[in-house]
């Protein structure tokens, strides 16, 4: 899903480790998820003109009101995933496509819906740079996508002013959920562990700033 095909050179190569180093210091721990991150080339999902922003620890506009996330934010919802290898995995909010290749280099078989056209348009067109097997899907991330559930993990990329039920519903038992929740400029990191269909334990892990998750998208997939 990488917007641009380029090289991978020594010093972005260089600059990605300077990353991860950062992203240790700030606590991130899950070997898994910083080897990921050292892996996929940030900048394959800038605009050729942008390439001295790929890495640093900042969001970055994409287009359509949308954002390529804080490295740190992406690292930080990886780690509360958990995620294994051979897992199905449900990213809601494709955007840049970064986080789905993040979680696919982990070894998960990722499913993820797009809510804006033009970025799915632009994304289904491209090859993966990694060549992942990533299913893309235009739709309502709200209704995810029960033809494919259920999922062993669901990870909400938008804010979201509430977690919908039927993503919960698509979520298998022994699952894990993880969304920013709220309605104002900041969002609370919500885990949700999923025991069973009546046994559900909702964890907060600190505060976090997201673009708004879209409702009333009749989903076309």
């Amino acid at each position: 899903m990488a917007l641009t095909k380029r090289s991978d050179t020594f010093r972005h190569k260089g600059l990605r480790k300077k990353l991860i180093d950062l992203l240790r210091s700030k606590g991130i721990a899950d070997e898994n998820v910083l080897n990921a991150m050292n892996t996929i080339p940030r900048h394959y999902f800038f605009d050729s003109s942008f390439l001295e922003f790929a890495y640093e620890d900042k969001a970055f506009p994409i287009g359509s009101g949308q954002t390529i996330s804080q490295p740190y934010t992406v690292a930080f919802q990886s780690e509360l995933l958990k995620v294994e290898k051979g897992m199905r995995v449900l990213e809601v909010g494709t955007g840049s496509g970064y986080q789905a290749s993040i979680l696919a280099e982990m070894g998960a078989r990722v499913y993820t819906i797009e809510r804006q056209k033009l970025l799915y348009d632009t994304l289904k067109t491209l090859d993966p740079p990694l060549n992942y097997r990533i299913r893309l899907f235009y739709g309502d991330g709200y209704a995810g996508l029960p033809a494919h559930a259920p999922f062993d993990r669901i990870l909400i990329t938008a804010a979201a002013p509430y977690i919908p039920e039927a993503l919960v519903n698509q979520l298998a038992p022994g699952g894990i959920l993880v969304a920013p929740v709220g309605k104002g400029d900041s969002q609370i990191m919500t885990r949700i562990l999923k025991f069973s269909k009546t046994e559900i334990k909702t964890e907060t892990h600190g505060t976090f700033r997201f673009v708004p998750m879209l409702t009333d998208k009749a989903q076309d997939v």
